[in-house]
């Protein structure tokens, strides 16, 4: 990876457009700690730049996302060069979220390993039921299965599998590894995130009972699903309340 920066990319990232999602993607990376979401300094939160094929803004290497401001957030192009910004950026974020962005074209990708979502990769069904809790519905139609774990992503042909995997999908469940969650806007990929934990939450405590499940039939489920995707308000004031909560910390030289 080379730092190759040039004027337009800068003006790019200083621009008032650029600027707020960097805000946003900032914002969304320290929710994820505050949720429980995050993993040491892994993992990463990616949106492309409006108008572009090649550019997206990503999280740094080596910062808790608790600590990450707008100013922290690098901008990159999908061939892995930092364009703009002041830190590294991690191997395996430029082969997953660099192949997603190509291949799917979602605007936002957000790949976690959080600990109930990534805990039903790890069974059988390698997935979630979208039939079981009502915040499990909401994703009725919307989940992929990517089946085969094969180490860490450090190529090409690994992200695009995962790429590949997800088949227009918003979420894909990675065998043995975590989730990605994918959408339109930071705001609505993390409502999603977030219910997506709570619902393998819900899904993880229930089959630790040991009692049968009682799964409702999947037309009602799609049907939910098809209501909160028509709806998305509650998402954008769900990340405006989280605005107001979790406050962009003090700049760092």
């Amino acid at each position: 990876m080379h730092l190759v920066s040039t004027p337009s990319a800068d003006a790019q990232y200083a621009s008032p457009l650029v600027r707020q999602l960097r805000e946003d993607l900032a914002l969304a990376l320290r929710a994820a700690a505050h949720h429980g979401l995050s993993e040491g300094v892994c993992n990463h939160f990616s949106v492309m730049l409006p108008g572009t094929q090649d550019r997206y803004l990503i999280n740094p290497r080596g910062l808790h996302w608790s600590e990450i401001g707008a100013d922290d957030i690098v901008l990159i192009d999908v061939r892995g060069e930092v364009l703009a910004g002041r830190h590294r950026v991690e191997p395996t974020a430029l082969f997953i979220h660099g192949a997603i962005h190509r291949i799917t074209g979602h605007a936002v990708v957000l790949h976690v390993h959080s600990p109930y979502a990534t805990a039903l990769t790890l069974t059988v069904d390698r997935a979630l039921d979208p039939t079981l809790s009502q915040n499990a519905m909401r994703f009725m139609n919307r989940l992929a299965v990517d089946s085969e774990y094969n180490g860490l992503a450090l190529d090409d042909a690994e992200g695009e599998r995962i790429a590949r995997a997800m088949a227009g999908k918003d979420v894909a469940f990675l065998a043995n590894h975590g989730v990605v969650v994918a959408g339109a806007t930071i705001a609505h990929a993390y409502d999603d995130l977030y219910y997506l934990e709570r619902a393998c939450l819900h899904q993880v405590i229930a089959q630790s009972t040991g009692r049968p499940l009682a799964p409702v039939d999947a037309a009602l489920a799609a049907r939910v699903a098809a209501q909160v995707q028509s709806e998305r308000e509650q998402s954008d004031l769900f990340f405006a309340s989280l605005r107001r909560m979790l406050p962009a910390p003090a700049a760092r030289l």
